[in-house]
């Protein structure tokens, strides 16, 4: 079977969270459908309320401290990311925001990026249209069709068969197709010489 890395972001504040909780079912949708089309995800998930102050510091710095730069470097190498968020103030998380905000400026170019939001109420949904899409396309990620939208209403006791559950479905297999057809994610050595070393001596 083919192997590939997926990384999912997940922004939840608190512990346990509805984020959190979305994420893992995009996960597990995400790993069920790559597996029906032969291919095996190597899941890592970065709770970024763990990396709070890391962040912060790597704002104020310019320095990614350890956890950071490790995030920083699976992102980079992942061959497709779930993202997901909380809703503040009709957006995504500042959390959230800051967290690419700290990634090298190419590390999203052409990758996989299945979106994903959770809020107290429906009439949030557009974030995903008016706030998700704009931030990752500004990134040229590949963004997938499907984005998902969770409110709270949605984790009622039928939604493991409702509205919800169709919407993770139709986006995992999303995932997983463009996973199957693109070659495994190669990661540029900043510091690897791409000249000759006796063509730069002929030069010298």
């Amino acid at each position: 079977m083919k192997q590939r890395k997926l990384v999912v972001i997940s922004s939840g504040l608190s512990q346990p969270s509805s984020t959190r909780l979305l994420a893992d079912q995009l996960t597990r949708g995400a790993e069920q459908a790559a597996a029906r089309l032969g291919v095996t995800l190597d899941v890592r998930v970065i709770e970024l309320r763990d990396l709070a102050h890391e962040i912060t510091d790597h704002m104020l710095t310019g320095f990614a401290p350890t956890a950071l730069n490790q995030a920083q470097e699976a992102v980079a190498a992942a061959d497709a990311l779930i993202t997901v968020t909380p809703v503040f103030s009709a957006s995504y998380s500042g959390l959230f925001k800051s967290f690419f905000d700290v990634l090298d400026k190419d590390a999203l170019v052409d990758k996989p990026v299945l979106l994903a939001a959770t809020a107290g109420t429906a009439r949030h949904s557009l974030v995903l249209e008016h706030a998700l899409r704009p931030l990752f396309a500004y990134l040229r990620a590949s963004i997938l069709p499907t984005a998902v939208f969770a409110a709270s209403d949605d984790w009622g006791a039928d939604s493991a068969e409702g509205p919800l559950r169709g919407r993770i479905d139709r986006a995992a297999a999303e995932l997983a197709r463009e996973v199957d057809r693109r070659e495994p994610a190669a990661v540029v050595d900043p510091f690897a010489l791409t000249t000759d070393f006796e063509d730069m001596i002929k030069n010298l």
